[in-house]
């Protein structure tokens, strides 16, 4: 291991002991809280699945807010997002699954205090935590791991990307993969009674005739780009700026040059991107938007398998 990877990841497990061991103590809301997250530095597919779990919560009737950091926002205020708002105000993903789910979500860098605010202003019966496996500041009682196959391979920060080693999934209620390569690798590191929930990734894109210009500002743009080749769409060129990458004139003027000298037929990115567009989207016509949908291989399994365990830890019915 690289020795600054070793430094990272000695602090890393100093940090989660103090935790293991009560010296650290995690704040605990008046309902469940489940935690969606991973091990890495963006690019798992928590969003998108954060948005499939909460429809299967709808579906069954179950009431829930959305928790989330709310990154690179300008305020640092607590707040309930305005789905109509602007990523500056609220997080480019909090705006996305507010605006795909229809359910209050509250942003804040401290999730306990966001917490509190939740439970004084909604009904819920439970907290969906997002990004929230390192925020251990907050008691979680059901925990979810988003575990591409890439992190299985990778090397901790500051080298690569990840957070945390495979190890810390024995701190998991379930993991959730996409590939049996992936699931024989990990049996090894979680313990016997977490589950491992099989997903599939799907990119869906309207228009896959002529030739397209992609653009996004992602975690893993390389992977998007792959994705989009891989459902069929022509990428006459791409480019990709930095992950939560906030658009401005000139990246405007840039992009159409860029089009206009590979002689692309129309512009594709993701729907964070279209958040962070905003109203500059409209001199991007015509524009495609790849959405990428997380699909459980047995949904009401996993969900059964969630609320049961929340009922038997807190005493809660759902």
């Amino acid at each position: 291991m690289n020795p600054l990877s070793a430094i990272f990841g000695a602090g890393v497990a100093v940090r989660n002991a103090l935790y293991d061991h009560g010296v650290f103590k995690a704040r605990r809301l008046a309902r469940p809280v489940v935690s969606v997250g991973n091990i890495s530095v963006g690019g798992s597919g928590k969003t998108p699945f954060v948005i499939a779990l909460g429809e299967l919560l709808k579906k069954r009737g179950s009431a829930f807010d959305v928790l989330s950091r709310g990154y690179r926002r300008q305020s640092k205020a607590i707040a309930v997002v305005d789905p109509q708002g602007a990523p500056e105000q609220f997080g480019d993903e909090p705006l996305l699954i507010a605006r795909a789910l229809q359910v209050p979500v509250i942003v804040g860098a401290d999730r306990y205090q966001a917490g509190l605010l939740a439970e004084q202003k909604f009904p819920s019966q439970m907290h969906l935590l997002d990004d929230g496996f390192q925020h251990r500041r907050l008691h979680r009682d059901f925990d979810i791991v988003m575990l591409p196959a890439s992190d299985v391979r990778g090397t901790l920060l500051p080298v690569g990307r990840l957070r945390e080693p495979l190890s810390a999934l024995r701190r998991a209620d379930a993991v959730v993969v996409d590939s049996q390569e992936t699931e024989g690798t990990i049996r090894q590191s979680q313990p016997a009674e977490a589950r491992i929930w099989h997903a599939r990734r799907e990119l869906r894109v309207d228009r896959v005739t002529g030739k397209a210009f992609a653009f996004c500002g992602i975690a893993r743009a390389r992977q998007f780009f792959a994705q989009l080749e891989g459902a069929g769409v022509a990428l006459a060129d791409t480019l990709a700026f930095p992950d939560h990458h906030r658009y401005v004139q000139a990246d405007i003027e840039r992009l159409l040059q860029r089009k206009a000298a590979c002689g692309a037929d129309f512009f594709v990115t993701t729907e964070k991107d279209l958040i962070n567009l905003g109203k500059l989207a409209e001199r991007l016509r015509p524009l495609e938007i790849a959405r990428l949908n997380v699909r459980l291989e047995d949904p009401e399994a996993a969900l059964d398998h969630l609320l049961i365990t929340l009922e038997q830890r807190c005493g809660c019915r759902f």
